[in-house]
């Protein structure tokens, strides 16, 4: 159970969570928050579109700058520059499809991104905040010196962008080049268990449910039955997810799924080992699930996906919190 060590991310959470709101006034803030347990607090999407919550665009520019602030405290340093580097993303979406006469160009906003904080970060009780927009789903749950850093959603469109002044930039390169030395390290006969389908599925299989369910994953290749090197691969791929966001929770969910046993996880593949055509991997263990697709588009969109499958939302935070207090 994640104890002082993450104090410190909590802590930082809360001043930087009181110092937007207290920059807002009454009509924003009425926008940007609600309670803790409100009836939409696990509904999420990373489809383009509205979300509860207060607009970036409808912020000052300090206030902007503030809520941004916030949305540092729930990433590493790599991590922020990725959520950043999707949100800019937007802005040649938006000429790629204005370009070629498709009218989704006008919902395609680099502050088409919305701020929400449940509860109350000055108090003692549970508290939660988020920044959703498309292809960006940042939850994060604070319970007492504890946080949840998950439901994680990053998507890319395009990932790499094919003509214009940014042509050639890749986004989430990582996410896709780590998975494909996980397959490319594996000998034939690995390679044929860990490959589950020829077709990729058009989206991760989870999608954006509120709960999410492994039993969707068909299993692959256990990392009890890699080799040392193999295993290796593995380990950063996973450690990539785990390591968007600040040390100290990204420690505590990789030291969880080595304590529940890496033996237990695997990889599975599906579609094609050729760049530019459509894949899709998964890694799934007894705490966690991975997610990543690529298909849509001419399999130039990604998205991807990490649930802690205990920690969602907080959910064990908030049990033990809840036996402890109203036991």
């Amino acid at each position: 159970m994640p104890g002082s060590q993450q104090r410190g991310a909590a802590n930082r959470m809360a001043s930087a969570a009181s110092a937007f709101l207290t920059s807002l006034d009454p009509e924003q803030r009425s926008q940007a928050t609600a309670a803790f347990d409100t009836d939409d607090h696990r509904a999420w999407t990373y489809l383009p579109g509205p979300r509860p919550g207060l607009a970036l665009a409808d912020m000052t520019e300090r206030q902007r700058e503030l809520a941004l602030a916030l949305l540092e405290t729930g990433f590493s340093a790599r991590g922020l520059g990725e959520a950043q580097a999707i949100m800019a993303l937007e802005s040649i979406l938006r000429d790629i499809e204005r370009e070629v006469d498709n009218a989704m160009w006008l919902q395609r906003n680099p502050v088409a991104y919305w701020v929400r904080v449940l509860g109350d970060p000055t108090g003692t009780r549970p508290w939660a905040w988020r920044v959703n927009g498309h292809h960006l789903a940042a939850h994060l749950t604070v319970v007492g010196d504890a946080v949840a850093a998950t439901p994680q959603f990053f998507g890319a469109n395009p990932a790499v962008v094919p003509s214009g002044p940014h042509a050639g930039l890749r986004t989430l390169a990582d996410a896709e080049d780590l998975g494909r030395a996980v397959l490319g390290a594996l000998d034939a006969e690995r390679r044929t268990v860990a490959i589950v389908d020829q077709l990729a599925p058009d989206d991760i299989l989870t999608r954006r449910d509120p709960v999410a369910d492994p039993s969707v994953i068909t299993r692959g290749l256990a990392y009890s039955d890699m080799n040392a090197d193999q295993q290796e691969h593995l380990t950063k791929l996973v450690r990539h997810y785990f390591d968007r966001v600040p040390p100290e929770l990204g420690e505590t969910a990789w030291l969880e799924a080595v304590d529940t046993g890496l033996e237990q996880v695997t990889f599975s593949w599906a579609g094609s080992e050729q760049r530019g055509e459509g894949h899709y991997y998964a890694v799934v263990g007894p705490t966690f699930l991975v997610e990543y697709d690529n298909t849509q588009n001419d399999a130039n969109h990604i998205h991807s996906v990490w649930r802690d499958l205990r920690r969602d939302w907080g959910e064990d935070l908030l049990a033990a919190h809840y036996a402890a207090h109203h036991g």
